[in-house]
């Protein structure tokens, strides 16, 4: 037998699977999308989110709600800084969840248990190019006396 085939053999490789990535989202909680609208008004580029309760109205064709998905969140704590006369935490969180193409790094994710909002901070990586995972970090800044 090849070399290279006991190699396989022993990460017991399967040839017909194309990536072994999986999604396993342990505990999904719902989550919402605020995409973002750009109006230009007198040479500058105005970015506005709608509101809350204005994304949960919002439904797709089918009745349900356009904006809403569900993923796992799972936070690392946050980092603490002094600034300004102020303490600053800073929040963030990794997303991983079914693939939407609506989901860029413009966006921002409200946790719907308690309407927290956090920022797209880099690009969502559509993972193994095949739009059926998601995965990216969101954060969110925290200020206080």
């Amino acid at each position: 037998m090849p070399r290279y085939r006991t190699y396989h053999n022993n990460l017991n490789y399967n040839s017909n699977d194309k990536t072994s990535f999986r999604l396993t989202i342990d505990n999904p909680i719902p989550l919402l999308v605020l995409v973002p609208t750009y109006k230009k008004y007198q040479g500058v580029t105005n970015v506005t989110y709608p509101s809350i309760e204005d994304a949960i109205k919002e439904e797709d064709a089918f009745g349900k709600p356009k904006y809403i998905f569900y993923g796992s969140f799972k936070t690392y704590g946050g980092t603490e800084t002094y600034s300004d006369d102020l303490w600053v935490i800073k929040d963030t969180a990794t997303v991983e969840t079914w693939y939407r193409p609506d989901i860029k790094s413009d966006c921002r994710i409200v946790v719907l248990s308690n309407n927290a909002v956090y920022d797209v901070i880099n690009q969502p990586e559509n993972i193994g190019m095949r739009n059926q995972f998601l995965k990216f970090k969101v954060m969110r800044l925290k200020g206080g006396a």
